[in-house]
């Protein structure tokens, strides 16, 4: 339990720190370049998940087509 708070407090105190920074133009700049950051590595994500989700409908496309010709 006493780790619990100790983990809430961390993170209000973090928080307090974050948003007293982000009103300077430098924690500006800074958020601004985390944000920017975060933003591409999701679209990165995504791009990735969808190109193997191509792959493996491909592949389940080939697998039905091969159990088709075997069926006949």
């Amino acid at each position: 339990m006493k780790n619990l708070l100790l983990i809430a407090i961390g993170a209000g105190v973090g928080f307090i720190a974050a948003h007293q920074l982000s009103k300077t133009e430098q924690g500006a700049r800074f958020f601004a370049e985390v944000d920017g950051r975060a933003r591409e590595f999701g679209e990165a994500v995504v791009d990735g998940y969808k190109a193997r989700e191509a792959e493996i409908r491909a592949a389940v496309a080939d697998a039905e087509d091969a159990l088709g010709d075997l069926a006949k």
